[in-house]
């Protein structure tokens, strides 16, 4: 485990020359993202962060913005509205940015919630949790992957369940579309496991890039009252039950953004960024570059060797190929 004292002092260390000039956080108008964006803003740096929300959001958003000028005037924050669910709207999005901007350094991602009510689908015919937690988090890498190439220390953020995906996913059926196969345990698997399975691809072919899908452990972020149905007896006693350990034995707000912050800057992961006179992590191929790290909520890695060798072999490919058929009317 990675301290919380050896992550403060490796965050100390974050200025003008080490931070992340430009990033994009979908999903920072609350819970997690919107932690690192204070402890990345907190720094003092000079930043521009395109903070991607929902029209609905706008306002929260817009009084979080005056917040993060407060506290830091060097730091540009850019409000761009979108439903991210909609994959269309995410091409929208992406073109605004890569007009704007030659160059990304950092994208973070970590819009959607667990879907533990029915299944609910997008105008575009898609899950709803698995758009937010899947395509379009790959749809706004390979947008955004021209001008991540040109940083000199890209680094991209998928924030789910790195390190506890599945040897195997339902490869007939990877929307669980077909009646009996959807489930909210099921489908939050499903979607942690086509992350990595994807990432590692990405990552493969794009090797000047670090991919990190991580873990957060227990965050008071209130998506644990997000997916549930409309007036779910089974959600309010849910939320009764495990929002106060959440909140009583998760990580605070402060050190769920630091730590996060982490991930995004040190060269703990892949060489980059950073100093890290700690242990390196190793990613998913078990090596020290870069590639993907699967990053539990210690900031520790592991390359899941007993489930992934099983994934690569059986579902991969799959994954791969529907994923690509699935997203290309948006590319």
């Amino acid at each position: 485990m990675v301290s919380y004292k050896e992550i403060q002092a490796s965050n100390s260390l974050i200025n003008d020359a080490t931070a992340p000039r430009v990033s994009v956080f979908v999903g920072g108008t609350s819970g997690i993202g919107k932690f690192t964006i204070k402890a990345l803003v907190s720094t003092g740096a000079s930043v521009r962060i395109y903070l991607v929300g929902r029209k609905s959001s706008e306002e929260p958003a817009r009084a979080f913005i005056q917040e993060l000028n407060a506290i830091n005037p060097k730091a540009e924050i850019v409000w761009t509205e979108g439903e991210v669910s909609l994959l269309a709207e995410v091409k929208r999005i992406c073109e605004l940015i890569k007009k704007a901007e030659s160059r990304v350094d950092l994208l973070f991602l970590t819009a959607g919630y667990a879907p533990f009510g029915t299944r609910k689908e997008t105008s575009e015919g898609v899950e709803v949790a698995q758009s937010l937690e899947y395509y379009s988090r790959m749809l706004f890498i390979h947008h955004l992957l021209p001008v991540l190439g040109a940083s000199e220390a890209p680094r991209v953020i998928s924030v789910l369940g790195g390190g506890l995906e599945k040897s195997s996913v339902n490869v007939d059926d990877l929307d669980l579309k077909n009646p009996g196969n959807f489930s909210g345990i099921k489908a939050q698997i499903q979607y942690v496991t086509m992350n990595t399975a994807y990432l590692e691809k990405l990552a493969v072919q794009n090797p000047n890039v670090t991919f990190i899908h991580s873990w957060p452990g227990w965050v008071s972020t209130g998506n644990v009252r997000r997916g549930w149905d409309e007036g779910s007896i089974v959600a309010r006693i849910f939320w009764f039950i495990l929002e106060p350990i959440i909140y009583y034995f998760g990580f605070s707000d402060e050190e769920s953004g630091q730590r996060n912050l982490f991930q995004c800057t040190s060269a703990a992961f892949g060489g980059r960024g950073i100093p890290w006179a700690g242990k390196k992590g190793v990613n998913s191929l078990e090596k020290s570059e870069d590639g993907l790290f699967l990053v539990s909520y210690n900031c520790d890695c592991t390359p899941n060797a007993k489930a992934m060798p099983q994934l690569r072999e059986s579902s991969q490919e799959k994954i791969w190929d529907h994923t690509q058929r699935l997203l290309q009317p948006y590319l």
